[in-house]
């Protein structure tokens, strides 16, 4: 058996115990003190297991990121963290961390606060055992993954351009490694129309509401599930009161893309899209946040390494991909081998049945601090 495994198995009741704490500690993206305290408690935790804090990388909006290191050299394996969630202060304390036959729940144990901790203890394995990966390792923790990574992306390109690989440790969904990820837009409709008394002289005004509601249809017909593409109209608003013509509405858009190239088409036909009521003003704004993680020779090599080492750890993983963006996307969008998926077994991402199956905690922390040592 891995030698790796035989330390981080017996490690499971103090991996239970940091991720109560983490769980138990609320870190909404947009709550600077709160993600700052976590962030803190996360660093800290990367330093005690032997890291390197080689930067902090401070915010005056967002909570600050952190740059840990382990081991020297020009190549390196970036491994990717964010510690911010999508749920509000006081989440944790109204969920506390609980354990249920076996899960372990709360509000971001999986996503991705067990991922992270996976990666502390696959730290702490290669540090405790004297082991030696061929490339310096670099952790990069972030506090605006749920955001779209407004303020960690440049960093996470950085490091990205100096790096042979990146492993990120997003949970996975009962099993399977991410090998591609759906590219991801967002764009802006703003309708200006031409407002007057809907009973009196109705014919005067123009409504930004109908104009709205065509381009919803032709926005929607954009979905091409053949192809991957989805299209959604997710927020609408409009209008000023029942009687009055609307003069203005606005919806903001989703898009969903496999490759760079419908990525580029779509986003050139959102924004070029057309006032269908005559009189009407429209503005679309926006673009591509993350660009697609596509599916490369390289980003399967990394999976098929991970692969093998599964069943040497005695279980099974397939690939996968996923309709949803992480930062691996801007890693593969610059051509760097790509592994996702690699953080806690569980399921339910943003949701209230969130968990993670804790058993399983030391042998994704094993398979991920294998694939640190044995990447040539």
């Amino acid at each position: 058996m891995s030698q790796i495994l035989n330390y981080l198995r017996p490690q499971q009741p103090a991996m239970v115990e940091m991720l109560a704490q983490w769980v138990n500690q609320d870190s909404p993206t947009y709550h600077k003190a709160a993600v700052d305290t976590m962030g803190q408690m996360i660093a800290h935790a990367f330093v005690e297991a032997g890291g390197t804090l080689a930067a902090v990388h401070p915010q005056s909006e967002m909570g600050d990121h952190y740059t840990i290191t382990y081991g020297q050299g020009d190549r390196q394996i970036l491994v990717l963290c964010h510690f911010d969630t999508v749920w509000p202060l006081g989440e944790a304390q109204k969920r506390p961390f609980s354990i249920e036959n076996g899960l372990g729940k709360g509000p971001g144990v999986y996503d991705m606060k067990a991922g992270t901790l996976n990666g502390l203890f696959a730290l702490k394995a290669i540090q405790q055992l004297g082991l030696q990966p061929q490339h310096k390792l670099v952790f990069l923790l972030t506090s605006d993954e749920e955001i779209g990574s407004p303020t960690s992306r440049a960093l996470i390109e950085a490091e990205a351009r100096r790096s042979s690989y990146c492993l990120v440790l997003e949970g996975s969904r009962n099993g399977p490694l991410t090998t591609w990820r759906k590219g991801v837009g967002r764009f802006d409709m703003e309708i200006t129309g031409v407002a007057a008394h809907a009973g009196v002289d109705p014919e005067k005004g123009v409504s930004a509401v109908e104009e709205l509601a065509r381009q919803i249809q032709v926005l929607h017909r954009l979905t091409d599930f053949k192809r991957g593409i989805t299209v959604n109209v997710g927020v609408v608003t409009g209008g000023e009161r029942p009687n009055i013509i609307a003069p203005s509405a606005r919806a903001e858009i989703d898009l969903r893309v496999v490759t760079r190239a419908d990525g580029e088409e779509l986003t050139g036909k959102i924004l070029g899209l057309q006032p269908q009521v005559s009189g009407c003003q429209l503005q679309v704004t926006g673009g591509i946040n993350r660009w697609p993680f596509e599916e490369t020779p390289g980003g399967l090599a990394l999976f098929e390494k991970a692969q093998a080492i599964a069943r040497e750890l005695g279980f099974e993983v397939d690939k996968i991909g996923s309709g949803g963006g992480s930062d691996g996307n801007f890693t593969s969008a610059l051509g760097v081998p790509t592994l996702d998926g690699l953080g806690a077994l569980g399921y339910g991402a943003h949701a209230l049945s969130e968990y993670v199956v804790l058993e399983a905690l030391p042998l994704r922390a094993a398979l991920v601090a294998e694939l640190m040592v044995r990447l040539e």
